[in-house]
Formats: structure tokens, C-alpha cells, sequence
């Protein structure tokens, strides 16, 4: 049985990504949280309402030991399922001005977005190259693109998982593992619940935020085997913002 891993599920982004995985391609769902459990009940919930399969799987992507064990464990469990599509979509943001940024809040967003991509997927690549087969996105951002700034950290981690895209695509290719990004502007989450949004739609040629689900349905395409022939790209999804 094919799975599709979509790590920060419990909410926003990733719990949009996971439904609409479900939905279009009867993929059966691994849904990751770090911590909050009620909220990734509630993915996994809207899942089996829609008729698809799934089940929790709680790890920190930042932590290699916990990412292995986890993932190592899943798999000898279930020697019938193989997770065919990752979505690397856990991140954070801790945004503040450079100059007064708290060593944390940059060593936090680099390691949740950047270190997190090498952990799961370096233990989920392995069953692709002997499969021969693979699915992987990258959730990146408009950040990574142009760079905001109160946000040189977040920049900078997706930055990173923009460049690693492009490198790991061309490593993986001859083994049909396509491997993409998707940067999205402003989207309507609890990521951006803080911030002025009557005064940023202003930024957007479209003069509006974007909704999760519109993201969502980009990355099952990605998914899909209609884009078996796209990789190494980074797709923007920013109602028009020029990056």
C-alpha cells in the first residue's frame, strides 16, 4: 500500500496537504506532530470522514534519533506499505530583527525547516532508490525567494530547503524520484493569524491571502503522475508577488 508521510500535520499547511492527499490519490496517511496531539486527532479525523485511510506518528523532525527510531519502527510493522510521497512540511517561524535575534530562535527555525528535510528524508529515500520510485516535496516560502526581513532566519532555512531541492533532484532522477518546492506567499494559517492582513493584501497583485487547500491542491499535482517529468523546480504560489 502506497503512503504519504506529511510531516507538521496537525494543523494548517500540512493538514490541508494531508486531506487533500488522501482525497485525490487514496494515499493512506502518516500524519506527524511534534507535540500537539488533539490537533493531529483532528487531521486524521477529517481524513476518515472523506473516506480515507491514515494513522498519527509522532516525532521532532529536528531530532535524527527520534525521526530513525520512529520511522524504523513504523516500517517493520508494516513490511506491506512504503511511503511513496514525503511532504517536508514542518516549520516555525520566530521572526525579530537580526541585529537582537536570540541564538534560539535562529538555531530553532534552521533546525525545525533545514535539519528536518535531512533527517526524514534521508530515512525515507532509501525505500524510493530501491523502489525505484518517489514522490518528494519541500514546503519553502516567498521568503526564501526574496528574503523578508524580521525574517533573515526563516529565509534562511528556506533558503536552504530551496537549494537542497535542487541538488537532491538531480542525485535521484534516474531513479524516478522527482523532487520539488512548492514557496507560498501568504497564506491564510495559524502562521499568519498575527499578522496585519488588511495591510499586507496590499503587497499582492491579487489583494488577498492565499488559502490552504490552494496550496494543497499544487502539492498533489506535484504529487501525481502527471508531473512525473517535473523536478528540481520551485513552484510560487504568491497571487502575483514578484520574488
Amino acid at each position: 500500500m502506497n503512503c504519504a508521510l506529511v510531516t507538521g500535520a496537525s494543523r494548517g499547511l500540512g493538514k490541508a496537504i494531508a486531506v487533500q492527499l488522501a482525497k485525490d490519490h487514496g494515499l493512506y496517511i502518516l500524519v506527524n506532530y511534534a507535540s500537539n496531539l488533539a490537533a493531529a486527532e483532528e487531521t486524521l479525523a477529517e481524513i476518515q470522514s472523506n473516506g480515507g485511510q491514515g494513522e498519527l506518528l509522532q516525532f521532532n523532525v529536528q531530532v535524527k534519533t527520534e525521526v530513525d527510531e520512529a520511522l524504523n519502527g513504523w516500517r517493520e510493522k508494516n513490511e506491506e506499505k512504503f511511503i511513496s510521497v514525503l511532504v517536508n512540511n514542518a516549520g516555525i517561524t520566530r521572526d525579530g530583527l537580526f541585529m537582537w535575534m536570540p541564538e534560539k530562535d535562529w538555531d530553532d527555525v534552521i533546525n525545525i525547516s533545514a535539519k528536518g528535510l535531512f533527517n526524514v528524508t534521508q530515512n525515507t529515500i532509501q525505500q524510493m532508490l530501491r523502489k525505484r520510485t518517489g514522490r518528494i516535496i519541500n514546503v519553502a516560502s516567498v521568503s526564501g525567494m526574496k528574503g523578508v526581513a524580521g525574517q533573515t532566519n526563516y529565509s534562511a532555512a528556506k533558503g536552504a530547503i530551496i537549494s537542497a531541492t535542487k541538488a537532491l533532484a538531480q542525485e535521484v532522477a534516474k531513479r524516478k524520484i522527482t523532487v520539488n518546492a512548492v514557496a507560498p506567499g501568504f497564506i491564510t494559517s495559524d502562521m499568519t493569524k498575527d499578522l496585519n492582513e488588511a495591510e499586507l493584501k496590499q503587497m499582492i497583485p491579487m489583494n488577498r491571502f492565499g488559502k490552504a487547500e490552494e496550496v494543497a491542491h499544487l502539492v498533489s499535482f506535484l504529487a501525481s503522475e502527471k508531473a512525473a517529468y517535473i523536478t528540481g523546480e520551485v513552484i510560487n504560489i504568491n497571487g502575483g508577488i514578484y520574488s
